[in-house]
């Protein structure tokens, strides 16, 4: 297994500017074989400024940006890339994106073969995983299915929140949402990646690290916390229920059925 990950809950921690939290990782992480890195804003409606932010940023940092929203062909883009990061922003418009532009499969397949390096932020952690179900977006655009990516075999709910006890809102809490979603059969891990935390992915090699800690949330288990440099490897080796889900971070066809 070649694939490398960096998934991000956020782009944005509070105090600081646009990436900033994680400007030593994404370096560590895309090191100095990288050159230039294929970005992807279909999370936002205004790509060029989306691009724009992306590219002004990832130049502080020794990297060039191409935006495929600019190019013609978004599949040989891919197929060309050296690493990729897909940003963040409304998570059913980027998945409904992706489909549209016939994207998914091949993005799956330069990570896990080519062991392309590939960042997400937000969103764009969100349709790293299995499918967009533990989203926290609102569907404002109709994807052909919730499946993702796939690059890891469970599902994440980026800037997970903790309950404010000082707080007189009654609404759901995250972790009753989650819960929720476990109620469901054959549902897959939830790691809930609070603001400032990510998750390092090598191989068969899962660590998290950032500023803060992590929630695992496992159908029919207690939640478990963990803190920065935990090991979470054993999450890329998990089987689902109806055993869809491989061992190699993979998925057998056909792909989760995620339907909305």
């Amino acid at each position: 297994m070649k694939r490398r990950l960096l998934l991000v809950s956020n782009s944005t921690l509070h105090g600081g500017g646009y990436l900033q939290h994680c400007e030593q990782n994404i370096q560590d992480f895309f090191g100095k074989g990288v050159k230039r890195i294929l970005f992807v804003p279909y999370a936002l409606h205004d790509r060029d400024g989306y691009a724009k932010t992306a590219r002004d940023k990832f130049k502080t940092l020794g990297y060039e940006v191409d935006s495929v929203h600019e190019t013609p062909d978004p599949v040989d883009a891919v197929r060309k890339a050296e690493g990729i990061f897909i940003g963040g922003g409304n998570t059913f418009r980027l998945l409904k994106a992706l489909y549209d532009n016939n994207m998914v499969t091949e993005i799956r397949k330069r990570v896990l073969q080519d062991g392309i390096p590939y960042m997400g932020s937000s969103a764009g952690t969100n349709v790293s995983t299995i499918s967009i179900n533990t989203t926290n977006d609102m569907p404002i655009v109709y994807p052909p299915t919730f499946a993702a990516i796939a690059l890891v075999p469970f599902n994440i709910n980026p800037h997970f929140l903790d309950p404010d006890p000082n707080s007189r809102h009654m609404g759901e809490t995250r972790e009753q949402r989650i819960t929720q979603y476990h109620e469901e059969s054959d549902t897959p891990s939830v790691l809930g990646l609070r603001e400032g935390s990510m998750l390092l992915v090598e191989g068969n090699k899962a660590t998290l690290l950032g500023s803060t800690n992590a929630r695992l949330f496992r159908r029919g288990k207690q939640t478990t916390e963990y803190e920065p440099g935990s090991d979470l490897s054993f999450l890329l080796t998990e089987v689902g229920e109806s055993g869809v889900i491989c061992a190699r971070g993979e998925v057998d066809p056909p792909l989760v059925s995620g339907k909305p």
